[in-house]
C-alpha cells in the first residue's frame, strides 16, 4: 500500500543516516522487503531529490546518505531527523490557527520548506502523520519513563512491528496485557495518545501513554492498513466511532458565542427568528460530546436522536442527587 510504502522509505533514510552506510541485502532485512523492493525504493528518494548514492567498500557495494543533505541549512546543523521533524510539526501548531501568531509560523515552515527540493517535500508531504496534533491542548506533562516509550511507540509505528503493552484501563479500573500494531501518536485534549489495532478485538483503540505501565517492541512485522487522516475526525475528543446527526438548541443568550467558533468541521448552524441558534453536528456519540453540551447547563437542549437526550436527562438528574442530600434549604418549586 502507498502509506507502507513510504514509511518503509522514510526508515531507510533514517537507517542510511543512522548507519552511514548498508548494503541492499542489509536494508532488505531490515525492513522485511525483497532486494528488489529496496532498489525501487532508493531509486524513488533519488528521484525525489534526496542525495543518496552508492560506493564500493571491499567488494561490496554500499548505500550512503551525504551527511550534510541540505547546505542551505549549514549554519543550523540541522540532521535530517531534526529538519524532518521540524517540519511534520506543522501539525501541532495548527491550534495557532485564527491567532496572530497564525502568520508567523506559516512563515518561518514556509522558510523550512524552501531549503528542501520540490521532490522532497512531495515525499515528506505524502508520508501518513505518526505524530498529529488537536485541538486545544495546554502542555503534556513529561517523564523520563514515558519519554521512552514515546520512542519505542515511534519505533514500532515506522518499522510496523507489534508491541507489548501493559495498560491500566480507566474505565475498568484494572491492568491488562495487550498485543498491539501501533499506527499514530496523537497530542490532543492535554494528553498523548496510542491509536493501534488490537488483534485480539479485530479493531482500533486508543490508548493514553500515561497509562501504559510497560511496553516493549517486538519482532514480529504487520502489514498497516490504511487509515484516515484525523484519527478521531469524528469525535469533539480523543475517541472512535461512527457519526451519528446532532441536531441541539441553544438559547439567545448564548448563541452568538456558540456561532462564532468551529467546534466542529460538520457543524452547520441557522437563527430562528426569536434568537434561537439550530446547530446540526456529525459526530460520534461519546463522552467529549455529551460533557460539551453539559457545559452549556440550561442555555442547551438536544434535540435529536432521543438516545443522546435522555443521556443528557439522565446525567443531569444524576449530578442533581448529588447535591439534593446535602442542601441544608428547600429547593425552589418548579413552574
Amino acid at each position: 500500500m502507498r502509506n507502507a510504502e513510504v514509511i518503509r522509505q522514510w526508515s531507510i533514510l533514517r537507517d542510511l543516516e543512522s548507519s552511514r552506510r548498508a548494503t541492499i541485502d542489509d536494508l532488505a532485512q531490515r525492513t522485511g522487503v525483497s532486494t528488489r523492493t529496496i532498489r525501487r525504493d532508493l531509486e524513488a528518494l533519488q528521484a525525489a531529490g534526496f542525495p543518496l548514492y552508492d560506493e564500493l567498500h571491499e567488494g561490496k557495494k554500499y548505500w550512503t546518505l551525504e551527511q550534510r543533505a541540505f547546505r542551505r541549512l549549514d549554519d543550523t546543523g540541522f540532521t535530517l531527523a531534526e529538519m524532518t521533524a521540524l517540519y511534520f510539526s506543522r501539525s501541532l501548531v495548527e491550534c495557532l490557527a485564527g491567532t496572530p501568531f497564525q502568520r508567523d509560523v506559516k512563515s518561518a515552515f514556509d522558510k523550512l520548506a524552501a531549503a528542501l527540493t520540490p521532490g522532497m517535500r512531495q515525499f515528506l508531504d505524502r508520508l501518513p502523520l505518526v505524530i498529529q496534533a488537536k485541538g486545544e491542548g495546554r502542555g503534556v506533562q513529561q517523564s523520563a519513563p514515558r519519554d521512552a516509550r514515546v520512542a519505542k511507540v515511534l519505533e514500532a509505528t515506522l518499522q510496523h512491528r507489534r508491541i507489548t503493552m501493559r495498560y491500566h484501563s480507566f474505565s475498568s479500573n484494572r491492568e491488562k496485557e495487550y498485543v498491539l500494531e501501533p499506527y499514530r501518536l496523537v497530542f490532543a485534549q492535554s494528553g498523548l495518545y496510542l491509536v493501534a489495532f488490537v488483534p485480539e478485538y479485530k479493531q482500533l483503540r486508543t490508548f493514553s501513554m500515561d497509562r501504559i505501565q510497560s511496553l516493549s517492541v517486538t519482532e514480529d512485522r504487520f502489514e498497516p492498513m490504511e487509515l484516515p487522516e484525523d484519527a478521531f475526525a469524528h469525535s469533539l475528543g480523543v475517541n472512535q466511532g461512527a457519526p451519528e446527526r446532532i441536531e441541539i438548541v441553544f438559547e439567545p443568550h448564548i448563541a452568538r458565542y456558540v456561532k462564532e467558533r468551529v467546534w466542529h468541521p460538520s457543524q452547520q448552524a441557522s437563527e430562528d427568528p426569536d434568537g434561537r441558534l439550530t446547530m446540526t453536528l456529525n459526530v460520534c456519540n461519546d463522552w467529549a460530546l455529551r460533557s460539551w453540551i453539559l457545559g452549556f447547563g440550561p442555555l442547551a437542549r438536544v434535540v435529536s436522536p432521543p438516545e443522546l437526550a435522555s443521556q443528557i436527562l439522565d446525567e443531569i438528574n444524576r449530578a442533581r442527587e448529588q447535591y439534593v442530600p446535602g442542601l441544608e434549604f428547600e429547593l425552589p418549586a418548579s413552574e
